[in-house]
């Protein structure tokens, strides 16, 4: 393969520069694109929710509001918002029920942070969404009948979509993020993005819908989320966004739309964002954050890998003993192991000191770097099964 067929297919960090990305962002959103938009503010498209759900009970015209959606998210300013998207009495019940879970987990002791904030700093429910059905499923059933989230999540990710939730909420005095993307390849390391070839750096952010209902009103001043329009255009986003450049850039030219409580934002996980910091006095600006995740985003058959782990991990110590490479050994944990760290319990399996929590291939390859015994790789598979259930 020629320096240059590579250079096409696998993406470098030492590529990205600053005025790339300024040159996909002089495209500006055209209201002309979003017939049913309510109005183009700051570049996102601003939709009220009303007049979408209303023109979205004609199944033709639903297609056409649909279409309209998914080249927003795509070829579009990347965003849209939807004003009004959830009764405020529904909200209010649920964030009751948000409130429940955080003083429940500060009543038993749970320090619960996230990839960025420091564990107590602010809030975090994770699978709010399972925990909500538990705790209060009339709530549930209440708030997640909204046709919004089914007709955004459907015009991004087609149907069989799976959504999961957490509940975000940070204090007055709470600090803000700096500028990231999202899950998939958002979670992972630009040592790790870069091994991913450029078509998966594409498909990644069609795998998954971001989304955020407020469930309070937000001012600026509260620190809703700061974003850049069109950003998910540019190819190089994943590695790039964790240069100080980059991060300076999205400093001074992002924009923050303030919400009140029951609208919802919609994104391309591959957008540049970040959540702001909370300069006021008295608002818990509390956010339900959606991760909606394409049906495709599965194996074909289900495998019990830690079984399947426990089975072979003696054969490979063998051939350790006997001289193997460690790039043999690697390619049989990769085709044996689960070599992903999602999906996951983050109460439990927290991502400390990274995005992602570790691997169950990086357990064996440890345990195979160590000489560990059958015995002990069994009882850390064991742990790790442990932290990853769901209660």
């Amino acid at each position: 393969m020629t320096a240059t067929a590579a250079a096409r297919v696998w993406l470098r960090a030492a590529d990205a520069h600053v005025e790339e990305l300024r040159e996909v962002l002089q495209t500006r959103t055209d209201r002309a694109d979003h017939p049913h938009a309510d109005r183009v503010e700051q570049q996102v498209v601003v939709y009220d929710a009303a007049a979408l759900t209303a023109a979205g009970t004609d199944p033709d015209e639903r297609r056409e509001v649909q279409a309209e959606i998914a080249y927003a998210l795509s070829d579009g300013p990347g965003i849209v918002v939807v004003e009004g998207a959830f009764a405020p009495a529904v909200v209010d019940r649920v964030t009751a029920a948000f409130n429940r879970m955080i003083s429940d987990q500060r009543a038993a002791g749970m320090a619960v942070g996230d990839h960025f904030a420091k564990p107590g700093a602010n809030d975090r429910v994770w699978n709010a969404l399972e925990k909500l059905a538990v705790i209060d499923p009339e709530a549930f059933v209440d708030y997640y009948a909204n046709d919004v989230v089914a007709l955004v999540s459907t015009a991004w990710l087609g149907p069989g979509y799976q959504v999961t939730s957490q509940v975000n909420v940070v204090n007055p005095g709470g600090e803000g993020q700096t500028v990231h993307r999202d899950y998939h390849l958002g979670f992972q390391s630009p040592q790790a993005s870069a091994r991913y070839p450029a078509h998966v750096h594409r498909l990644s952010a069609f795998l998954t819908l971001q989304g955020a209902v407020a469930h309070c009103d937000m001012p600026v001043e509260s620190g809703p989320t700061l974003y850049l329009p069109h950003s998910q255009k540019y190819e190089l986003g994943y590695l790039a966004y964790w240069h100080t450049e980059f991060q300076d850039y999205f400093v001074d030219h992002h924009i923050q739309l303030p919400l009140r409580k029951g609208d919802a934002v919609f994104f391309n996980p591959a957008l540049f964002h970040a959540a702001g910091s909370n300069r006021s006095t008295d608002i818990k600006r509390m956010a339900n954050l959606l991760q909606i995740s394409s049906a495709f985003g599965r194996a074909m058959e289900t495998v019990d890998r830690e079984r399947t782990v426990r089975a072979i991990y003696p054969a490979l110590l063998a051939r350790k003993a006997a001289g193997w490479d460690e790039h043999a050994l690697a390619n049989v944990v990769a085709a044996s192991a689960e070599g992903y760290s999602f999906p996951t319990n983050l109460d439990r399996d927290q991502p400390i000191g990274g995005m992602a929590p570790p691997t169950q291939a990086a357990l064996v390859t440890q345990a195979l770097a160590e000489g560990a015994s059958p015995e002990q790789l069994a009882e850390r598979l064991a742990a790790q099964s442990a932290t990853k259930r769901s209660h």
